[in-house]
């Protein structure tokens, strides 16, 4: 056996020098075809995973219900200025950046209204796309109906910035943006071509070089697309007086022609001249006039229907005043009525974890409005007895906020501070979660259900 001592001696000799082994030899024409085969063969394996790894992103990135756009788009956006990321926003859509509802609409979420048959109750409402900039791709994102505006006479700044403000912690916006917009002059001439483009696309051919007639051999709907809407936004320009209702005529008159239907917005909390909202006495000679006006759209010798004609409200109203401005709707023929516009109040909720911001002037949107615009929705389903559609706007984020708005007799929904929130899928992700809420029923065998029941 040996010492200790001795191994440790051996462990300090020199190691043995030795040579390396040497590689075979091959022919150089077999070496260089081998190598030139190995590295076509890694250059396609890496070829074949980067496509298929771009294909996926590519697919997962360009579609709505990619969980990415609320996780990761729109808590970078919330990192910047709320005007500069609406901006932004716009800007990506404009340019292909934003991603498509790539599922066909079930049958289920069909409703049929004002004579034409819609694929989805989900709707955008003016606010966002407020100089038609980027309708065919809020389309894309899968709304049902999209609407753009509010559009005025002239072109309007608005209100001085800082105006738009988020509340995160309650869910809501705050803004007095003054119905900044391009005017009908602009925006008509967006309206006129995108459905020039739409022909094209659909290589229909007029035989008169009428926007008119080109719409009508459409036929597809205003918006263009089937079983879409384009509702169209029109309102005052602030120099103009508060009992004077042309800037409204004006705007259903130029602009009407494009819609599938116009809405005449009598409530923004932010311009002071239209009290006509709050003044019911008015109200009625708006409603009296645009009804006229709107009848004037319809040209049945060459197969011209009119636009539905859309009143907007707010939900600052008292029962009694929901009730009159019901009756109001009823006497004038009034088509649909949005219930509603941003409120001049603040709930509890909002000044509680917001105290700061909720002292900021302007309309309030999104969750803490919810309860106030249902209960408008449901006293004015009640007050024109069903006989006149309502679609549904305030607080909506989740599936069950678009049933409690059916149950109370909305024929659609409206959703915009949930798109803010949520991300560009919200649309796509309402209607999934709606199917499994209806549970096999339709979406039209539940609008005023709740009624029913009282």
């Amino acid at each position: 056996m040996h010492s200790a001592k001795s191994i440790f001696k051996d462990a300090l000799r020199p190691m043995r020098s030795f040579k390396p082994i040497q590689p075979i030899k091959s022919s150089r024409y077999y070496s260089s075809s081998a190598k030139n085969a190995f590295n076509a063969t890694q250059a396609i394996v890496y070829g074949a995973v980067g496509i298929a790894g771009a294909s996926f992103f590519a697919f997962y990135f360009t579609n709505t219900r990619s969980s990415f756009h609320e996780y990761v788009s729109v808590p970078l956006l919330r990192l910047l200025d709320e005007e500069l990321a609406h901006d932004l926003s716009i800007l990506a859509l404009k340019y292909n950046l934003a991603p498509k509802d790539k599922k066909k609409d079930s049958k289920s979420l069909q409703i049929n209204l004002w004579g034409k048959t819609l694929s989805n109750p989900i709707g955008l409402p003016a606010g966002y796309d407020k100089n038609a900039l980027v309708m065919d791709k809020l389309f894309d994102l899968g709304f049902g109906a999209v609407e753009v505006g509010s559009i005025t006479p002239q072109p309007q700044s608005g209100n001085p910035k800082k105006r738009l403000f988020r509340l995160t912690e309650s869910q809501a916006i705050i803004n007095r943006m003054g119905l900044n917009n391009d005017g009908i002059d602009i925006c008509s001439e967006r309206l006129s071509k995108f459905v020039s483009n739409k022909i094209t696309s659909e290589n229909i051919l007029p035989n008169e070089n009428t926007v008119n007639h080109a719409i009508n051999k459409l036929y597809f709907e205003n918006s263009g697309n089937p079983k879409k809407f384009l509702g169209v936004n029109v309102s005052k320009n602030s120099s103009s007086h508060h009992d004077d209702d042309t800037d409204f005529l004006t705007g259903i008159r130029k602009l009407g022609k494009f819609a599938d239907y116009i809405v005449v917005n009598i409530s923004c909390p932010n311009v002071t001249n239209l009290g006509s909202g709050n003044n019911l006495d008015s109200l009625n000679e708006t409603m009296r006039l645009a009804r006229i006006e709107c009848n004037k759209l319809s040209k049945p010798d060459i197969g011209i229907n009119k636009p539905a004609l859309v009143i907007k409200i707010g939900p600052d109203y008292s029962a009694k005043e929901l009730e009159i401005i019901s009756q109001l709707a009823l006497k004038n023929n009034i088509d649909g009525i949005i219930t509603c516009n941003t409120s001049r109040s603040r709930p509890d909720t909002v000044t509680a974890s917001n105290k700061s911001l909720a002292a900021e002037a302007g309309g309030l949107s999104g969750a803490p409005i919810k309860d106030l615009a249902l209960k408008t929705t449901s006293l004015v389903y009640k007050y024109t007895q069903g006989k006149i559609p309502i679609i549904g706007c305030g607080g909506i984020r989740t599936a069950q906020d678009v049933l409690d708005y059916g149950l109370a007799g909305a024929t659609l929904v409206q959703v915009y501070t949930g798109m803010v929130y949520k991300g560009p899928g919200i649309a796509s992700a309402l209607k999934d979660d709606l199917l499994v809420l209806l549970d096999g029923k339709n979406w039209s065998d539940i609008v005023g259900a709740g009624h029913s029941k009282q």
